[in-house]
């Protein structure tokens, strides 16, 4: 399975993003997917996550009613929207994928390579 990560790019503070995560494979209704960012030096964060099949989302605390994580089942794809974005929002994003509902990142069974979001102030 390869996920595909694409979508970021230079933004202003303040303004949006939206990040795709496409599956090589059909996403499954047990499936989770999760997005984390990383910034050099600094360890992997969490930020958001969906049950492909129930639709459950959870978001760290910083970006919810900022961000939106939402799926498109037919296209086997997860999107990340990214509103009002701030200059800590910036970083490598990294899509996964797993069974799990887990924040830390060590449950997920399949990794994007990563697209980069720079937030300049």
């Amino acid at each position: 399975v390869q996920l595909q990560a694409s979508g970021g790019g230079l933004v202003q503070a303040g303004g949006s993003l939206t990040l795709s995560c496409e599956s090589s494979r059909r996403i499954y209704s047990s499936n989770v997917v999760g997005w984390f960012r990383q910034i050099p030096g600094k360890e992997r964060e969490f930020v958001a996550l969906i049950r492909w099949g129930s639709g459950i989302r959870y978001y760290e605390d910083s970006v919810r009613g900022r961000f939106t994580i939402s799926k498109d089942g037919a296209k086997n794809t997860g999107y990340l929207q990214m509103n009002s974005l701030k200059p800590d929002d910036a970083g490598v994003y990294y899509c996964a994928m797993g069974t799990q509902y887990d924040t830390t990142g060590n449950a997920y069974d399949y990794w994007g390579q990563g697209t980069q979001v720079t937030v300049s102030s």
